[in-house]
């Protein structure tokens, strides 16, 4: 074990774990700092971890074959994030974890009512818990310049639903008739339960329908926390059917986890518990499948650490009533679902994943020539003014 993992960690070029077990017996996997300590309670599982990292970590931690030995699991993930980040690959190692990525994608419409059953149609309880009031499960909006205290999570999903609306631009801000499709049954009852307690039900129609079958011509389309899921062999369809969807003078509004890094693969942990079928995308491959399908690219705006802030609430509620969960879901579920928000946490704070906002329409003259209409032209006017006054 020592000879594999010394010639390991000369693949890295940043982070060390060390792994302690419970007889003074101490392995270590990288060279440099970062450091983060983690105490084994099965010895077996740095075995298990060598021969597969990218999913066999996740997994040894849901059996809880290990723990942070200072009970930081938020500091062993972003170590671990800063030691893939400087891992040497060959070509061939890419190319083969992005094809076996691809392949996983080819989501047809069961293939993909599948994938949505197994993460969507969890108890409502446990989602009720850790989300806000309104239960939105997409990244919040943080428009409070940073300061982390200055804003709860209610106000920040609303502020990322004010700032969509603006962005959709329309006339009538009120009196819309709006169609919402989704694949999952318990997102539908929730859905459909909450328009109807509103007063709302002859106004908003929800569908159990695959975004291929929809049918017909609206002035808006708005897609949030859905595009992860389409895979990469369905992203130009995706875009067609948007332009086909789209009216000629109307505006869509796509919502999404993206990379910073050129495409590549996914996480196979991610992939196997949380997100089957799933993939993150690079701006330029929804620009490639965009582009031909005759929509124009109006703005194009990218979010960071706003989800980092949404991930760290969410696991701060469901850290809350864990012992809740333990006993109706039990501790292997409660560690693989703190495993989860974590991990993603760390990969917005320190590794490549950003949110993107791609705001498109058919019709170049549709929305206002800048982005005034978006954040209020008082603000832009005191921003020059007081650069003036301080040039």
């Amino acid at each position: 074990m020592e000879t594999l993992l010394n010639r390991v960690s000369r693949r890295f070029g940043q982070g060390c774990l060390e792994f302690q077990a419970a007889d003074g017996r101490v392995w270590t996997l990288g060279q440099h700092e970062p450091r983060a300590v983690l105490r084994l309670h099965d010895p077996a599982a740095l075995s298990k971890i060598m021969l597969n990292p990218e999913l066999r970590f996740g997994e040894t931690y849901m059996d809880g074959a290990w723990e942070p030995a200072d009970g930081d699991l938020l500091r062993v993930l972003e170590v671990g994030l800063r030691m893939v980040g400087s891992m040497k690959s060959s070509a061939l190692e890419k190319l083969i974890h992005n094809a076996a990525a691809w392949l996983g994608e080819f989501n047809n419409p069961l293939r993909s009512r599948s994938n949505v059953h197994h993460h969507y149609d969890l108890d409502y309880a446990l989602y009720s818990t850790f989300l806000d009031q309104e239960m939105f499960y997409s990244c919040a909006y943080f428009n409070d310049e940073g300061r982390e205290e200055d804003m709860s999570l209610e106000a920040a999903q609303q502020a990322k639903c004010a700032h969509i609306a603006a962005k959709l631009d329309l006339k009538q801000r009120f009196d819309a008739r709006v169609t919402g499709v989704t694949l999952s049954e318990e997102q539908l009852k929730v859905a459909q339960r909450r328009a109807q307690e509103r007063g709302l039900s002859k106004q908003v129609e929800f569908r159990l329908e695959d975004y291929r079958d929809t049918r017909g011509e609206f002035d808006a389309i708005v897609s949030v926390g859905m595009f992860e899921h389409v895979g990469r062999p369905q992203y130009r369809n995706f875009f067609r059917q948007v332009h086909d969807l789209l009216a000629p003078d109307g505006t869509a509004l796509l919502h999404t986890i993206g990379r910073t890094s050129p495409p590549g693969g996914c996480s196979p942990w991610i992939r196997k518990y949380i997100f089957p079928g799933g993939y993150i995308p690079a701006a330029s491959e929804i620009m490639a499948a965009m582009e031909p399908q005759g929509l124009i690219l109006a703005d194009f705006e990218v979010w960071r650490l706003h989800y980092a802030r949404t991930l760290a609430e969410w696991n701060r509620r469901f850290q809350a009533n864990r012992r809740h969960f333990v006993e109706k879901l039990g501790e292997r579920f409660c560690r693989m679902w703190e495993f989860y928000l974590l991990s993603c946490e760390a990969s917005f704070r320190w590794g490549d994943l950003v949110v993107f906002h791609a705001q498109i329409e058919r019709n170049l003259n549709r929305l206002p020539l800048t982005r005034d209409y978006l954040y209020g032209g008082d603000r832009r006017r005191k921003t020059v003014t007081s650069i003036r006054k301080h040039a």
